[in-house]
């Protein structure tokens, strides 16, 4: 026997991409709408961007972070393998290639950079916020070796004629790192 469901004002079949599209679009009216997909209801989940729960912005992934870093040792040897891995991911950060991608890049991560340029082309970056404040008091030495890292591996991406000629951290609450870049001359 069949189930009689209340009455709505829109019924979307199928959740894909246009049915998506349809929803948010239909989800700031006060229309009542309901979309069916077929087959079992997937396990997966996202906590809103505007989500707070307990009245605070979610904060799992800050705290998860702090305590990998806590957890992990420093040595010479642990901190080249973390450079290393920090040149691979910001390789797999790193946009299509343009004059400002690097730039752009910085700003998308958080760090608020400011660039300075001299007359002979080299480009230095002030970061003037450090989105990794709460890993970097745990542990500086690791989460600034990865930041370095990730720094190569985007200029290894986006600016190969540049040189990371200094990479020079300061305190995560003032921020004010420095990114150094020459310009490799022919």
């Amino acid at each position: 026997m069949a189930t009689k469901l209340p009455s709505v004002d829109v019924l979307i079949v199928g959740m894909g991409w246009t049915g998506g599209i349809i929803a948010k679009q239909l989800a700031s009216t006060k229309l009542k709408i309901v979309a069916l997909e077929r087959g079992r209801p997937r396990d997966t989940w996202a906590i809103a961007p505007g989500a707070r729960p307990g009245g605070q912005a979610p904060h799992a992934y800050v705290q998860l972070v702090r305590w990998l870093a806590r957890a992990t040792p420093v040595g010479p040897q642990r901190l080249r393998e973390v450079e290393a891995a920090g040149r691979e991911i910001g390789r797999e950060l790193a946009p299509e290639p343009s004059e400002e991608a690097f730039h752009a890049t910085l700003i998308a991560l958080g760090f608020a950079p400011r660039i300075d340029r001299d007359e002979g082309g080299d480009v230095t970056f002030c970061l003037c916020n450090c989105p990794y404040r709460d890993a970097v008091r745990e542990n500086p030495e690791l989460i600034c070796a990865l930041h370095r890292g990730l720094t190569r591996g985007l200029l290894d991406a986006l600016e190969p004629e540049a040189e990371l000629a200094g990479f020079v951290p300061h305190d995560p609450d003032e921020a004010g790192c420095l990114i150094e870049l020459a310009v490799k001359t022919p």
